[in-house]
Formats: structure tokens, sequence, C-alpha cells
């Protein structure tokens, strides 16, 4: 699935450091003992599981990735035009939920 916007800029904004990490976001990844560099390693190397185009006020993705083999799931938007990520949430998916490929919720 691709993402809701152009992968070559959001890859160049994440390389130039244009993010913006939410106090909210900062909090739930320390909780987690999530670094933001295993953020940015999801975001630039892993899979775009789900859109969310008609979120406000950018279109966001639900992103897949592997540190080391913990699967972490972020969900992030991009301001296209000024060229800014938007990190809104990461945590490690939940089996109960989630199915094995940490990909499908379960039924």
């Amino acid at each position: 699935m691709e993402p809701p916007f152009d992968k070559i800029l959001f890859n160049k904004a994440l390389q130039e450091g244009n993010i913006v990490w939410r106090r909210h976001v900062l909090e739930k990844m320390l909780e987690r003992g999530i670094s933001r560099g295993e953020v940015l390693q999801v975001l630039l190397n892993g899979e775009v599981i789900q859109r969310y185009d008609e979120d406000k006020p950018f279109p966001s993705m639900l992103v897949l990735g592997f540190s080391m083999d913990r699967p972490l799931h972020v969900v992030t938007s991009f301001d296209e035009n000024n060229q800014v990520v938007f990190v809104i949430t990461t945590y490690e998916p939940d089996l109960n939920i989630f199915e094995d490929d940490f990909k499908t919720k379960k039924r």
C-alpha cells in the first residue's frame, strides 16, 4: 500500500529532521520504551498498512516496522507543502488485537 503522499519528499523531511514530536507521543514513547531512532527506522523502512486519507489537517497512515525483532506501529502524517512530518503515536501491536502478521486486525 502506498502512502497518501510523496514518499521521496517524506523521507527527505525525515532525513533533514523536519519532524514534529508531540508531547503526547514523547510521553508514550518513554512509557513504552520506544526511542526516536526506532520510530525513524520504522518510518524510513516500514510498510504502510493503513491509510487515513480523510484525516485533517493532513492525511495520515499507519506504518509497520521492526526494531530488531520487535514489531512497532507508527501513526504519522505529512504536511507536503512545508515538508514536515508529524509523529502522532507509536506502540507495539497487541496480538490480542492483531494477527501474527501484525498487519491484520482480528475479527
